[in-house]
């Protein structure tokens, strides 16, 4: 057993692990975070993507262990955030969710674009989800999303004759 001390969600935590508890599990069945979600459990997916110390993370292949004495944000800790409430937002209005099994971990890589790349393209927002599988939406809407809260979080307008493109 392995002790561990790290943050969740803003709240402090404190318990001992099995060494080889991978961080999902360790959420999921510890704390009950169940929003964080166990696809492939290769990190090959991104289901399972959260933020550790604020940088998009696999859950699924990263240890609990690993976390130890760092910050984590699984979806249930955006509560109040105004860019997850925005980015949220667009994801409602762009139909970029269906099934919602790769939501969570969507979402946390569309906070990642959002808050580091304020001026990611089209081509990058892609390069950027390339992690993230999902197989219900087609990943328009997904991308069509994350233009819109690029532009809403960072005051951009739309330019002149946008539309929300197939490409």
């Amino acid at each position: 057993m392995r002790r561990l001390h790290m943050t969740v969600n803003g709240e402090p935590v404190r318990a001992e692990i099995e060494a080889r508890t991978s961080l999902a599990d360790f959420l999921r069945d510890s704390r009950l975070l169940t929003g964080t979600h166990i696809g492939c459990e290769h990190g090959v997916c991104g289901a399972c993507t959260l933020l550790m110390d604020g940088e998009p993370v696999r859950s699924c292949i990263t240890l609990a262990a690993a976390a130890d004495g760092r910050e984590i944000r699984t979806i249930e800790g955006y509560e109040g955030d105004v860019v997850m409430d925005v980015i949220r937002q667009c994801f409602s209005e762009c139909h970029a969710l269906q099934c919602g099994f790769c939501t969570p971990g969507m979402l946390a890589t569309a906070y990642d674009i959002v808050t580091r790349l304020p001026h990611a393209d089209r081509s990058r927002i892609r390069v950027e989800l390339s992690g993230n599988l999902c197989r219900c939406t087609g990943y328009l809407g997904i991308i069509n999303a994350i233009e819109i809260a690029l532009r809403r979080v960072h005051g951009r307008p739309a330019a002149a004759g946008a539309t929300r493109s197939v490409a």
